[in-house]
């Protein structure tokens, strides 16, 4: 598959849904079928790939497979995409970003950022597309996995040269730039706050709470990941203090967890 040789991959697949499903652990078909709903499409077979999608995540459901739920939710995006389901895939999109993140299974939550790119590019959203590609790069290279595999780079490639062109150079940079200082946690958020609400809602620092620059200071810091322990050596203050500052953040807010604070700091463009 990686090499781009699809017929041959397929043959294999099909080999491992042949076998006897009561003499093979569940997760061999599960993830077969993961790979088969993403390799069909391209070889004319996307009704195909969406029996094998919808089927295997039906048997991850009964077995109580949460991680591969996750998984087979993000292919279903990525072929609602395809498709032009774009409702769909944003519902889809974001049940698999919501349980991958709750469940703490990271190996799925970059190439959701990816499927969230091909979604904004969809919708015209150009530099939110070019911002999840670079957090999508900067994602794999922290956890030291290659970038371009050569399966899937053209349309990603093809896609993110559309948005580079919408945007022109300068904003297409800042997107780059936003995109590739977000940690991989940060950057769920800012999917998942792309997905849960309309294009352009609370996107301006107009709407939001007055916080003074400090507050935005510590904001920044706990969208940026950092613990209290963390912000507290870097601004030279003691842990106590940054728990009061934050509890008067919470109040100004109403953000009540860090992951609240996190996309509250998406919105008003901190990070």
């Amino acid at each position: 598959m990686y090499a781009g040789d699809l017929k041959a991959s397929l043959a294999w697949l099909r080999r491992v849904q042949a076998l006897d499903r009561a003499a093979v652990p569940g997760l061999a078909f599960r993830e077969a079928a993961v790979l088969m709903a993403i390799i069909l499409p391209d070889v004319g077979e996307a009704a195909e790939a969406q029996r094998c999608c919808e089927d295997a995540l039906a048997m991850a459901r009964q077995a109580g497979a949460l991680p591969e739920q996750g998984e087979l939710l993000r292919v279903l995006a990525d072929l609602d995409i395809l498709a032009g389901r774009l409702p769909e895939a944003t519902a889809h999109l974001r049940d698999a970003i919501e349980l991958c993140s709750r469940t703490g299974y990271n190996v799925v939550l970059p190439d959701c950022l990816d499927s969230c790119g091909h979604l904004c590019a969809a919708t015209a959203r150009w530099a939110d597309a070019i911002t999840l590609w670079a957090a999508y790069a900067t994602a794999l290279r922290a956890a030291g996995m290659q970038v371009d595999l050569p399966y899937g780079v053209e349309r990603r490639e093809h896609a993110a040269l559309k948005a580079r062109h919408a945007v022109g150079p300068v904003a297409a940079r800042a997107a780059d730039d936003r995109g590739a200082a977000m940690n991989l946690g940060t950057a769920a958020q800012y999917a998942l706050l792309l997905v849960s609400e309309q294009p352009g809602e609370a996107a301006g620092i107009a709407g939001a709470p007055r916080l003074s620059a400090r507050e935005r200071e510590l904001v920044t810091l706990v969208a940026q990941g950092r613990t209290n322990a963390e912000i507290a050596a870097q601004l030279c203050i003691s842990v106590r203090t940054v728990g009061s500052h934050l509890d008067r953040i919470r109040d100004k807010t109403g953000c009540r967890r860090r992951a609240d604070l996190t996309r509250l700091a998406l919105r008003v463009g901190l990070v």
